[in-house]
């Protein structure tokens, strides 16, 4: 089993969603790192459900720091987080039907039967609670030195937001949102499509897209570690994460190659990449252009609707209608758990080059 993510900086996660608590170690911190409470819990915050298009099931997320923090500081040694689980309903759980798109079935052939399948177990995304609270150090790490994360949902079911245009004052804006659009007119067509969806008993799924801006150039490895396959790597942890791509992504099959090369230039001193089709980086290094990246969430696979399934015991066929709590939508919650993640990641690969300390520096 692997539930660590990381080299030099590493996350370990650990606790199932209606157990006792969640949490996890986050290792290999620089000493004298500051760990702002306020800040991690306005981040915190953008990931909690709210109205019609959330769960309805509510938790305090209390962060208990149990070690590695002295002085509102990183000692540099393991730093632990327990979050408790309070608002927990394991028996909405008590059978063995296995709920279509979820991990029940591939839990039950790789755990045997001694998993705790409660709303999904260790598989649920109640677990990235804790990737949001541990990754919000990194993430605050990363804007004292001047690199900036922002993400916006770039589309859900066919309805498109604009595009980034101003990239900074974009990701401030964002930063500030809980549902995190570029337009007005957006954000209510989409809010009243999940609400729609949450009626109909179904799910929505979308695109988000990524900016990473003020990444040093020359930061990932070729080949095996590259920047691309680090990033891709922690997004495919998230649960409902279906596809990641760079740049243009798909669109440069459509593209000759004088449409997609991204041809250089000297501005002010520095050297620019006159278009960005490759996302900021080339050949699994970045180039010094902003990070652009795309992660498809998949639909929230609880749904209220009669489904076929089976009783993973019996091995007799079934049919299923999902009670409980669920997200209508999890694109809006999961936004702030990609930008966090990659924080993380991006605090492994920086420490990997210039070593911990310059993350404090």
């Amino acid at each position: 089993m692997k539930n660590t993510l990381g080299t030099s900086i590493t996350l370990t996660l650990f606790g199932e969603s209606h157990g006792q608590y969640i949490g996890g170690v986050l290792d290999g911190l620089p000493p004298g790192l500051p760990i702002d409470l306020e800040y991690i819990n306005k981040q915190m915050l953008l990931r909690r459900p709210y109205g019609r298009i959330s769960t309805s099931r509510q938790e305090a997320d209390e962060l208990q720091f149990i070690s590695g923090v002295k002085n509102g500081l990183s000692e540099g040694t393991p730093l632990t987080v327990l979050i408790r689980n309070e608002n927990i309903r394991p028996a909405d759980y008590d059978n063995n039907l296995a709920r279509p798109s979820h991990a029940d079935y591939a839990g039950q052939l790789k755990y045997e039967g001694y998993q705790d399948g409660s709303g999904g177990g260790h598989f649920s995304g109640r677990l990235t609670a804790v990737i949001v609270a541990l990754g919000a150090i990194l993430r605050q790490a990363l804007e004292n030195k001047g690199i900036m994360i922002g993400s916006h949902i770039k589309r859900l079911y066919g309805i498109e937001d604009r595009n980034f245009e101003d990239y900074m004052k974009d990701i401030i804006t964002l930063n500030g949102k809980r549902f995190a659009v570029l337009s007005a007119e957006t954000d209510e067509q989409m809010t009243r499509a999940i609400e729609q969806a949450a009626g109909e008993k179904d799910s929505l799924g979308g695109i988000l897209e990524t900016v990473i801006l003020g990444l040093p150039g020359g930061v990932g490895e070729p080949v095996f570690d590259s920047l691309e396959s680090s990033l891709a790597h922690g997004l495919f942890a998230i649960g409902g994460v279906k596809g990641v791509s760079f740049g243009a992504g798909f669109a440069l099959a459509d593209m000759k190659g004088s449409e997609a090369n991204d041809q250089l230039a000297i501005r002010d001193g520095r050297v620019v990449t006159l278009t960005n089709h490759n996302g900021g980086i080339n050949g699994g290094i970045s180039n010094g252009m902003p990070v652009i990246f795309s992660t498809v969430i998949k639909p929230t696979p609880s749904i209220g609707k009669k489904q076929k399934t089976i009783d993973y015991v019996k091995m007799t066929e079934e049919e299923i209608e999902i009670s409980g709590r669920h997200d209508p939508a999890i694109i809006h919650r999961a936004r702030v758990v990609v930008d966090c993640l990659s924080a993380l990641v991006l605090a492994d690969v920086l420490a990997q080059r210039y070593g911990s300390l310059w993350l404090r520096s």
